[in-house]
């Protein structure tokens, strides 16, 4: 595990670019798909299950690459992209939490969206409280995600789940 509790986003951009510990550990996806611009907070400890807490933002910006080509005309941030940020952020944990290999997003139970993300917001945080690590022959998290819109509740994720494989694994087709 790393003593590091924050990321500013040159270092969330290296991480994708490197490996937050190099070769053969996962790669954060970068710009434009990296969906968060820091990581302002990221604990063993905390969260709803005291096993682990992240909390994340993202800066909005009526120029952001998704507003001009989803939904032309109604500029919305596709749910997808948040979900996505959700396991984005459940398989940096992993990481950060000292595992190897690469990650994938694996599913999730429930997925509740009750807003949207429209250019005039201003601030997109999102929250993860890890509910499990296994760590034997498959590493995976499972975590619940909320995120916000300008201090409002938005989307609900619930077993997000993100695994990480070895290169090996991944040729294999082990998914």
């Amino acid at each position: 595990m790393t003593s590091k509790h924050s990321f500013n986003k040159e270092e969330l951009i290296d991480c994708g670019m490197h490996g937050l510990r190099g070769a053969g550990t996962a790669q954060l996806p970068v710009p434009p798909m990296l969906m968060f611009d820091r990581i302002t907070s990221i604990r063993p400890d905390g969260g709803n299950y005291n096993k682990g807490h992240i909390s994340a933002e993202l800066d909005i910006h009526k120029d952001l690459w998704f507003f001009e080509c989803h939904f032309p005309n109604d500029p919305v941030m596709p749910g997808c992209l948040g979900l996505d940020a959700l396991w984005q952020l459940v398989g940096f944990f992993l990481t950060w939490s000292g595992e190897p290999g690469s990650g994938r997003a694996l599913g999730a139970k429930e997925i509740k969206f009750s807003g949207q993300v429209m250019p005039s917001a201003k601030l997109i945080r999102y929250e993860i409280h890890i509910r499990r690590m296994m760590r034997g022959k498959l590493i995976l998290g499972i975590a619940d995600g909320e995120m916000f819109v300008d201090d409002k509740p938005i989307y609900q994720a619930k077993d997000l789940r993100v695994g990480l494989f070895s290169q090996e694994a991944l040729q294999a087709g082990a998914m």
